[in-house]
């Protein structure tokens, strides 16, 4: 008997895809890309050159829905943490590109390096909730042409789960395909294994870059998946109705849908949301709060209606640091995904918006992401949790401490035993020197940092990687 939560009836589901399909054809999309357009006229779309507008039919996105496959595998540079989509269970993408990382040492809060995100990944290794990485800040000590590739290949280097980020360009795809190459070996090997996938925002409302989008293009001939992540805002670049922004939200999703599945059919997409609201007070950007993770639950539904693969934006706050705010926007952002069966739920590890990386908030997110899980799960009423004849044995007045079930209980997964809430008396608290979550997971965190790299890239596949990334810099730099 699983806790489960219904976001939209069938009815509802039913309603913003047909009202998705309206705007798509009414109001259409722009693509700023001439190879976009191309595509979508050739399919059928009504295409108009001059304002880049194009119409799309009901016939095409149903069409492109029929070849968008609804499972794959997310491959890792481990192969052991390969991990089938869609999920037999909510799991966790780290949060991704903050600007700012908190100094682990000094507590100071500056721009993001390329040493923050290693990190930020090694510790996000350790998070068994965690199944997809992204890189969780950028590097601000990176050259700006090939500042992605820097990201993405250091990310790939110091964690080998599975990876995900994006690429600004079409010039920095073939040093990415080049380095993935030189992890997986060859051009059949980076189709088959999918160890990283990038992650594309349609510019709302109803728009689309050039660039990105013809990077993505590109990458279609190595079926790189796409995590198609809408990012509408109630009352700025969306409606200020939940529901009409995930109307939006929808159809921006299914215009991505079209273009990636005409240009290669049967490329691994996933369906997302990053739906946020507007704070009307000050005009600021909120993720912490119940309408954003409403959004993003609604369209993880939305993505199972269409039979994909899907991930909720989750896990997020608008604090300015750790603390009780944090917690709970990061709990009440969490739960809503986890309870309509999520297939991944994007957030961990960060604050304020997104835009601030905490190592130990990595750790913390892992356990507010098993507290909601063991939430999800609901009560067992499986033949081997009927107790009923030890209470009939034990009778008025007894105890169930002898109780051989009571030994196997404790020992199963009917009760979770969390790795950082503090649960002795108090006396042993005190003890202790009383901590708190942030102070034991800050002693993992420092563990982990002390620790060797756990499955390091071969001493070849890393000076190749060097190399590749020194091209980069030296030829995406003389292009800008």
């Amino acid at each position: 008997m699983k806790l489960t939560a219904e976001i939209l009836s069938r009815d509802e589901q039913q309603r913003i895809h047909d009202h998705s399909l309206r705007v798509l054809w009414e109001a259409g999309v722009q693509f700023h890309s001439l190879k976009a357009l191309k595509l979508l006229a050739e399919a059928g779309a009504t295409v108009d050159w001059e304002t880049k507008i194009a119409r799309i039919p009901e016939k095409l996105v149903i069409q492109t829905l029929e070849t968008a496959p609804k499972s794959f595998v997310l491959g890792a540079r481990n192969s052991s943490y390969d991990y089938p989509m869609p999920s037999p269970h909510t799991r966790y993408t780290m949060d991704g590109t903050s600007a700012f990382a908190t100094d682990f040492e000094t507590g100071e809060r500056r721009y993001g390096t390329l040493k923050d995100l290693e990190r930020g990944v090694r510790v996000f290794m350790a998070a068994d909730m965690g199944v997809m990485c992204w890189p969780p800040c950028c590097a601000s000590d990176a050259p700006d042409g090939s500042r992605p590739l820097h990201e993405f290949l250091t990310m790939l280097r110091f964690c080998s789960k599975h990876g995900n980020h994006e690429l600004h360009h079409p010039n920095q795809v073939p040093y990415f395909v080049a380095a993935l190459k030189a992890i997986c070996g060859d051009d059949d090997a980076v189709r088959q294994r999918k160890i990283a996938s990038v992650v594309y925002c349609p510019v709302a409302p109803l728009m689309h870059d050039a660039e990105m989008c013809d990077a993505y293009l590109d990458l279609g001939a190595y079926d790189v998946p796409i995590l198609i992540l809408p990012m509408p805002a109630t009352g700025t670049t969306g409606p200020a109705s939940l529901f009409s922004n995930i109307v939006q939200g929808n159809a921006e999703a299914l215009s991505s849908i079209v273009l990636y599945q005409l240009a290669r059919p049967g490329r691994p997409l996933i369906y997302g949301s990053a739906s946020g609201s507007l704070d009307f007070a000050s005009g600021g950007f909120l993720t912490g709060v119940p309408e954003m993770v409403l959004q993003t639950a609604a369209m993880a539904v939305m993505g199972r209606f269409y039979g994909l693969p899907n991930t909720a934006t989750g896990c997020v706050s608008d604090a300015k640091a750790t603390g009780i705010q944090a917690v709970i926007e990061k709990v009440i952002t969490t739960l809503p995904a986890v309870l309509v069966s999520a297939d991944l739920v994007s957030g961990i590890g960060e604050i304020e918006t997104s835009q601030n990386l905490i190592l130990e908030q990595v750790l913390i997110d892992n356990e507010i992401a098993h507290f909601c899980e063991r939430l999800h799960q609901g009560v067992d009423t499986s033949p081997q949790k009927d107790l009923i004849e030890d209470i009939i044995h034990v009778g008025p007045g007894g105890n169930f401490l002898k109780a051989r079930s009571t030994r196997v209980m404790a020992r199963s997964d009917e009760f979770y035993i969390p790795q950082l809430a503090v649960r002795q008396s108090y006396e042993n608290w005190l003890a202790l020197g009383s901590p708190d979550m942030r102070d034991r997971a800050r002693e993992k965190v420092r563990e982990i940092l002390n620790s060797p790299l756990v499955d390091p890239l071969p001493e070849v596949v890393s000076r190749e990687i060097d190399e590749i990334l020194r091209e980069a810099d030296k030829e995406l730099s003389a292009e800008e």
